[in-house]
């Protein structure tokens, strides 16, 4: 068996990773500048949270329909298709600002619009990794893109945070001139981002999503992760909610998401070293038992615990993501992986509307104390239900887990 190339050596996979780098970078100024543009305009927690909630609807109501035809029509084609629309739609938000004339729906359309293109993007994306990364290095790969993520966050919000306080309009023109890098990475790649198909087959959803409910180690940890989107959505909604309560500048709240960026890179780093000190059941588990720091916020309602306590529940993410990303792609064949991707991702987002929205309402009505209590306790439900569970004892290696046939 020939030797793999490094991963910086696999030209198509630093393509990929670079153009995504670029446009996920504008995609980050913009998204800090969603929820601080809401509270500008109107002042309100609930209001707030229901901007968060429309930018992860999408995800919910797109993703099974963006599978199939990932599965169906060609990738590369349907991920620049959604790069055109998610530019159309934030420039559209940036020269309305620009122009002053500012509206709360215009806010909600925007991010519908914007979140709905990236679902159709993810959808493609699943494929173009898998196409351009060998079966091996496909946990690396993932924790590569893990720690482009937490880059983003380290640096992005605090730049949107800067551009905002000079305009309004400038953090969504930033992001719509930033799909460009997506796209132009996208035509120079080589790689094809599927198999061949045949010719006039039938792309069903529900064949995907029973080969994904099939497998009971898939079918029990998204039950698990959709617990902790709870708490990974809502808990940086609430903690821009209370900054801004304590008349924090838009560059001091990006400073607080910014340091959920620095701890996921941190954990992105350490992922591979601790994949091979811990078993994968460890790995797996860690993201819900480390919930239990929320309880910090919970006896000391600060603000600054807040910021401290979900960025170190953030450092356990890549080290879970990286190891369910695997073995997704290894377990399923890549003609179901776009159904069954999307299936996978329907469930586990199933709750992260519903975090944005629970913080925003409950910070209206309720407690600090109560709000992240409530956002925190279905993930420590999961991380003892996913102890007890027999789909995560004695996971096999990733290189004794072979693809299945298609």
């Amino acid at each position: 068996m020939s030797e793999l190339l490094p991963l910086r050596r696999n030209r198509d996979f630093v393509l990929f990773q670079t153009g995504q780098f670029l446009s996920a970078f504008g995609s980050g100024i913009s998204g800090i500048a969603y929820p601080l543009l809401a509270l500008y305009l109107t002042n309100s927690a609930a209001k707030t949270g229901y901007v968060g909630a429309v930018e992860f609807t999408p995800i919910l109501l797109f993703s099974a329909s963006a599978g199939v035809a990932a599965d169906r029509f060609d990738r590369r084609r349907l991920m620049i298709a959604a790069d055109v629309a998610g530019a159309a739609a934030v420039g559209t938000l940036a020269v309305t600002l620009l122009a002053g004339h500012a509206s709360y729906w215009l806010i909600l359309l925007v991010a519908f619009v914007d979140m709905s293109a990236a679902v159709v993007f993810r959808a493609g994306a699943s494929g173009a990794m898998k196409a351009v990364v060998p079966q091996p290095q496909l946990a690396d790969a993932s924790s590569v893109s893990i720690g482009r993520t937490a880059i983003i966050r380290l640096a992005a919000p605090q730049a949107g945070g800067a551009i905002f306080q000079i305009s309004r309009g400038l953090p969504f023109l930033a992001d719509a001139l930033s799909y460009a890098f997506s796209t132009a990475s996208l035509l120079l790649m080589k790689t094809r981002f599927q198999e061949e198909r045949e010719p006039g087959a039938r792309t069903p959803l529900r064949e995907g999503v029973s080969y994904f409910w099939s497998i009971p180690f898939l079918r029990a940890t998204i039950g698990m992760i959709a617990a902790s989107n709870l708490a990974a959505s809502g808990a940086p909604i609430a903690l821009i909610i209370l900054a801004h309560r304590h008349h924090l500048s838009p560059l001091a709240i990006g400073s607080f998401i910014a340091l959920q960026g620095v701890t996921l890179l941190a954990g992105s780093i350490f992922s591979p070293l601790l994949r091979r000190v811990f078993s994968m059941r460890s790995i797996l588990l860690s993201e819900f038992w480390t919930a239990l720091v929320y309880g910090a916020f919970v006896i000391y309602p600060s603000v600054y615990v807040l910021a401290a306590v979900t960025a170190v529940h953030f450092f356990t993410f890549p080290n879970t993501d990286s190891a369910m990303a695997a073995y997704s792609f290894t377990l399923i064949p890549d003609r179901l992986l776009g159904r069954a991707m999307a299936a996978s991702n329907t469930l586990r987002a199933a709750t992260a509307p519903l975090g944005p929205l629970l913080a925003g309402l409950l910070l209206t009505d309720t407690s600090p104390r109560i709000c992240i209590a409530v956002l925190a306790a279905p993930v420590v439900v999961a991380a003892v239900l996913g102890t007890a569970s027999s789909a995560l004892r004695d996971l096999p290696s990733l290189s004794a887990a072979p693809a299945e046939a298609g």
